[in-house]
């Protein structure tokens, strides 16, 4: 190893000298800095969550008339059930935290469901929002009580808003599930043997608008078969759910409706046979039978499982003894007695001008099978126009055309929002009665 002359040491011990200089300087002058700054303390930004020291606090609700079950208290589930009853958003979250505060300040962390919803309605006509409110919400608490079926079709063509709308009521309603036929007619078509094509039933060639309404209901009823588990399933647990798309066809779920109330009638001549003897129970059968073999006998076979719980009565009447008879006869009241589903179409319309205008821009971004369809733009949008015709001719019947438009989208919005709670409302008083007409039958 070479040594290192002095003059080498000499600069080394400078330059490291003059290092440790710097950085003491450096340190003094940014302490001095610090000591100049006024002590100001950190910046606190809000939470995104909009979290209060409340919601750390739990706070249980007792039901029942002996308080046996309770639940804990949301301050988010408390503000979107006030958002049903049309309160604003950011008005049902303040009225949801001087709730909580409420609760909490005056350490009632065990409450009863009667005493919650007093103070609730306090808080609610003080800030304006009075009886008509408070009817609301209580309506509402009755329809989630009750477990009423909610059906809530959105039908219509191409662009008029149906997936908007069905998202927007959603969220106003608080409602959790929204069905698209469009997905439901692709995963039927790519994973089944069902006849669906690629191809959109507007997009093709048809002889006359009779042959494409014919078809366009065709296609109808095999999404209503992709469809019948989550409504079967809706119509048994009493969940509300949404359906939107081009392939709705209101008359089918008419017939739907039209079918359910002739299995109420069938389960009602059911209990009334039950009653009798035997004798007399396979005669009321035969002459049942009788009235239309092909149609009623069909009906049976496919709903005695599920609905009437007829036949497997009868057909064991020799064999069980009395105890369940009146086993069978409580399972069809238990049928019998439960909530009517509301089921409520909504086809949407809009103005030919403004509709061609989006039409014939959402045309443009689409790819379709044949190409030579692709280039009679006006063929597809008199097909358009042919099968809006259609579901707007069921207005007569009782079926709500709303007319939708750009400039006039939110009142819409708050127009179909009264139509929904007046059609709750009225299916909760029909529920109700028929609660009260068992319960005095019993």
């Amino acid at each position: 190893m070479q040594e290192k002359t002095q003059s080498e040491i000499g600069d080394t011990g400078a330059s490291a000298a003059e290092s440790i200089a710097m950085v003491s300087f450096r340190d003094w002058d940014e302490k001095k800095k610090k000591d100049d700054q006024p002590n100001v303390p950190p910046a606190r930004y809000p939470s995104r969550s909009g979290s209060s020291k409340y919601d750390f606090v739990k706070v249980k609700v007792w039901l029942g008339e002996n308080a046996d079950h309770y639940y804990v208290l949301s301050r988010f589930l408390l503000s979107r059930m006030l958002t049903v009853t049309k309160i604003p958003n950011h008005v049902a979250i303040k009225i949801a935290l001087e709730l909580k505060k409420l609760l909490v300040d005056n350490s009632l962390l065990d409450v009863s469901q009667s005493d919650l919803e007093a103070n609730l309605f306090k808080l609610m006509e003080r800030r304006g929002y009075g009886e008509e409110y408070i009817n609301r919400y209580k309506m509402m608490t009755r329809f989630h009580h009750q477990r009423v079926p909610l059906v809530i079709l959105v039908c219509g063509t191409a662009c008029t808003g149906k997936s908007t709308v069905a998202t927007q009521l959603a969220q106003r309603l608080n409602l959790p599930n929204v069905l698209h036929t469009d997905m439901v007619h692709e995963l039927i078509r790519t994973s089944t043997d069902a006849p669906l094509t690629s191809t959109p039933v507007w997009a093709r060639d048809f002889n006359s608008p009779e042959e494409l309404i014919k078809e366009f209901c065709r296609e109808c009823r095999i999404v209503r078969k992709g469809l019948a588990g989550d409504l079967k399933k809706a119509m048994k647990d009493g969940k509300p759910i949404i359906i939107e798309g081009i392939h709705l066809d209101p008359s089918i779920y008419l017939m739907d409706e039209e079918k359910r109330d002739s299995s109420d009638k069938t389960a009602e001549k059911a209990e009334t046979d039950n009653s009798l003897t035997q004798e007399n129970s396979a005669d009321t059968t035969k002459n049942f039978l009788a009235e239309d073999p092909s149609s009623q006998s069909k009906k049976l076979s496919s709903s005695q499982a599920e609905e009437t719980s007829f036949s497997p009565a009868t057909e064991t009447r020799d064999e069980l003894p009395n105890e369940t008879e009146s086993q069978n006869t409580t399972t069809i009241k238990k049928e019998k007695t439960a909530a009517e589903p509301i089921i409520i179409p909504i086809v949407l319309r809009m103005a030919e001008f403004d509709h061609k205008a989006l039409l014939e821009e959402w045309i443009a971004t689409r790819a379709f099978g044949d190409e030579s369809l692709m280039q009679d733009r006006q063929k597809l949008i008199n097909n358009l126009k042919t099968i809006q015709d259609y579901l707007c001719s069921f207005e007569p019947q009782g079926i709500n055309v709303v007319n939708i438009s750009a400039s006039t989208f939110t009142q819409t919005l708050d127009t179909l929002h009264n139509y929904l709670l007046q059609c709750i409302e009225r299916g909760v008083s029909a529920a109700s009665g028929q609660a009260e007409k068992a319960a005095q039958e019993s």
